[in-house]
Formats: structure tokens, sequence, C-alpha cells
């Protein structure tokens, strides 16, 4: 191969009616280093953006009940599988919340936000978006089953009921199957919360691919551990909240956590040119 065959494959060019002219690269992601008082800013920012747009914000608001109303379904009737729809709650969760991060994204820049324009915002990321969803949904098979195996091997004699898995956590002589069933969700859930806690919304803003945005997301979580660690246990601590009673609370939550984190990935990730 000679030079310029080789120049022509690492560069890309475009033609101009001068000639042609080499491509400048695109911005670079970089991580900022926030404190501890960043999770409350995103979500007075968050509430800003709930109260510009409340129609659309009831909107997802009634898809988080939903998911919230369908996992006590599955609870009720098939507790062995909650684990595994919660995982499944926290995969769709970022996706299903990115048309509210398109609404705060156009208040940001002032131009006007539709429950029209969130719904469809997606469409134009579809080759990042899919290679995230790809990796996410390998991950929440693998939590899936593993949540299935804790279950085999603490109850050998058939999955519980409901009330069997209710006395089984309060159960003090049960402490090892808690403490490992936790562990194995923390451990799944972890991984997805690093994987998305700005990574989507990257993607939206810059369509940005998908191992990028991954990684760029794990190194926010790395850089700012205690910041994102607050954050994250704000986040499990309003939605457990938001869930008593009949998980009326997260018709408000859902959309209030999803506009904050918009303002997380802003606050976090700035783009060197």
């Amino acid at each position: 191969m000679n030079d310029s065959t080789a120049h022509s494959e690492t560069t890309e060019t475009i033609g101009t009616t001068e000639g042609t002219v080499t491509k400048a690269p695109g911005p670079v992601p970089q991580v900022r280093q926030v404190g501890l008082a960043a999770p409350f800013r995103w979500l007075a920012r968050g509430a800003r953006d709930v109260g510009a747009n409340p129609g659309i914000a009831l909107f997802y608001g009634l898809c988080f009940w939903a998911m919230a109303a369908l996992l006590g379904v599955v609870f009720r009737n098939r507790p062995e599988y909650t684990m595994t729809l919660v995982s499944g709650c926290v995969l769709v969760g970022p996706f299903l919340a990115m048309g509210l991060y398109e609404v705060s994204r156009r208040r940001e820049q002032g131009e006007p936000a539709s429950l029209g324009a969130s719904l469809t915002c997606w469409d134009r990321h579809l080759g990042s978006m899919g290679m995230l969803v790809l990796v996410l949904t390998v991950l929440e098979l693998i939590w899936g089953r593993a949540s299935l195996v804790v279950f085999a091997v603490f109850f050998d004699t058939g999955m519980p009921s409901t009330a069997s898995v209710l006395q089984a956590v309060f159960n003090p002589r049960n402490w090892q199957f808690l403490g490992v069933y936790l562990v194995v969700g923390g451990v799944f859930a972890a991984v997805v919360f690093c994987t998305t806690v700005v990574s989507i919304p990257m993607i939206l803003d810059r369509d940005l691919d998908a191992i990028t945005a991954g990684l760029t997301s794990f190194r926010v979580v790395l850089e700012n551990t205690a910041t994102l660690l607050l954050w994250g246990a704000i986040v499990v601590a309003l939605t457990l909240l938001a869930l008593w009673p009949w998980a009326l609370g997260i018709l408000v939550v859902g959309p209030w956590l999803g506009h904050a984190t918009w303002h997380a990935y802003r606050d976090t990730v700035a783009w060197d040119s």
C-alpha cells in the first residue's frame, strides 16, 4: 500500500471548489470534576424544566408509572422474576427518558419543546443507540439469569410465593440469601448506572458512538466517584419513596430525575474542539 492510499484510509477529507481539504476532527469529550453539591443543583434545574413543560412531564410520568405498575403485578404473581423485571426497567428507563433530555436540551438552547419532537428525537441516532441497547440487553439477560440462580440455590424446594419472599426477606435466618441477592443485583445495577449515567444524553447531544459514550460515562463516575455515588443514592431513594402509595410519586419523580440527568451530563462533560 502506498503512502497516499494509507493517508486516504486514515484521514477523512471533503471536496471543495478549490481542491481537497482535510476535515477537522470532531470535538472530544472531556470529563469535568464536580463537587458534592452538584446533584442538588441538577435536581433544582430539573425541577425548573418540569415546571416549564408540565404536560410533557406528565406524559412521561404516566409511562414511568405504567412500568412501576407492571413491576408490582409481577412481584405479586411471580416474585422470582422481580429482579429480572427491575433490570429491564433499569434498561428501559434511561432510553424512555431520552425524550426528557431532548426537552431540556431544547429549553437550554432557547428552542420550543414539543411532545412530538421528544418522541422522535432518537431516530437521528439509531446506530449509536442500537449498539448501546445491544450491550445493555446482554447485561439485562445475564442479570435476570443470575437472579433466578440465586433463588434456585436458596429455595431448592421450588420458587417461593410472594408471601414466602417477603417472609424470607424479613427473616434474620435468611440473611445469606438477602445478602447474595442484593450483591448480585447491586453489581449489575452499578454497571448499568456507570454505562448510562451520561452516555445517552451525550449521544443525543453529539451523536457520539456508543463505545466512546459508554467509556466517557464510566470516566465521569471514576473521576467524580463520591458525587456520583451521592447522585445514585438520591436516585434510588427518590425512586423508592415514589413507589408508595401505589407508585403515584413516580408521576413526578420520573420526569424530574430525567430532566436532572441532562443537567448532570452538561455539568460533568465538556467538549474540547
